[in-house]
């Protein structure tokens, strides 16, 4: 059996951008930033897309903290002289990462969510 899940957590490198196509389709893309520190300190950043998410993405800022669920996926496009690709997560879950209050319990505020099946 093969399988192709993605499952993030990190922070928004950048605020959501969000697209919207004449057929009603709303695209929103991420930034995902993810900080490793085993086997070696590295920090990578991973584009994400979500398609027909609420065009509001929850709120979602830089910097807010993220879950992501999604698929990798692998697009191809041609410009003028050549033939590229991308590959990126395309999600069918974003949410905001809850946030700890100072006796480590989680607001129930800070639980927003945004999904799109794919």
């Amino acid at each position: 059996m093969d399988l192709n899940l993605v499952v993030l957590a990190g922070r928004l490198a950048a605020a959501p951008e969000v697209r919207t196509f004449d057929n009603g389709s709303i695209l929103v893309r991420y930034l995902v930033t993810t900080r490793s520190e085993r086997p070696r300190r590295r920090i990578d950043v991973v584009p994400v897309v979500l398609w027909d998410a609420d065009e509001h993405c929850g709120g979602l800022e830089r910097g807010d903290r993220v879950w992501v669920a999604g698929a990798v996926q692998r697009r191809f496009w041609s410009d003028d002289r050549n033939r590229r690709s991308r590959i990126e997560v395309v999600a069918f879950h974003v949410q905001r990462h809850p946030d700890l209050d100072e006796f480590g319990s989680v607001d129930p505020s800070a639980m927003v969510e945004g999904s799109a099946e794919v």
